[in-house]
């Protein structure tokens, strides 16, 4: 949290800025001393306004308020390292919100999955859709795929028990089509499909 800093100074002192005349009296200095010491941590927060909206750089009690201006809630799973990712790629997010590679990243980045700073983390994702489009100079041309619609998303993961379906499911559900259903499947990792 923010708060008062001990030994922090203002680096330009009000009492410089006041008139000669006041600057000779010894209560109007201490007076405004006070002030400084109380507006010392603001003035230090405004020299530095813009780490505290950058998600990289923002101290991690601001981090979820800045995820909140981006329309991202974060999880309280997620590690500093995630939640810090996810609100940096926020727009990019939003922007392929209910796309095939949208919801891809989506579920990479709510798993951990593929993070610059977690090489430990493996995984892979797939998501198959059963829809299409279609254009033709004819009327009722058959529609590519199937005609009920539908959306899987199939997690390969070395351990799928520590996958939490739930919170999976939450997570696809808030990037997928509203109106289009859904299936969260994880599986573990094979010889023929690695991760």
């Amino acid at each position: 949290m923010r708060g008062t800093v001990p030994g922090l100074t203002n680096p330009v002192a009000l009492v410089d800025r006041l008139p000669a005349v006041y600057q000779d009296e010894e209560f109007v200095r201490r007076f405004v001393g006070a002030f400084d010491e109380v507006l010392a941590p603001v003035l230090l927060t405004l020299d530095r306004l813009e780490c505290y909206v950058d998600p990289r750089l923002a101290p991690p009690d601001f981090l979820s308020w800045v995820g909140e201006w981006v329309g991202i809630e974060l999880d309280d799973a997620w590690g500093l390292a995630q939640s810090r990712e996810i609100v940096a790629g926020a727009a990019s997010l939003h922007r392929r919100r209910g796309t095939r590679p949208g919801i891809e990243d989506a579920v990479r980045l709510a798993l951990g999955l593929g993070l610059s700073d977690d090489a430990g983390a493996r995984g892979d994702v797939e998501v198959v859709d059963s829809g299409g489009t279609r254009w033709s100079a004819s009327p009722g041309t058959a529609l590519p795929g199937t005609p009920e619609l539908s959306l899987t998303v199939r997690v390969r993961v070395p351990d799928p028990a520590a996958v939490d379906i739930r919170r999976l499911d939450r997570a696809v559900s808030a990037v997928k089509p509203a109106h289009v259903p859904h299936t969260v499947v994880v599986e573990a990792c094979t010889e023929e499909e690695p991760c």
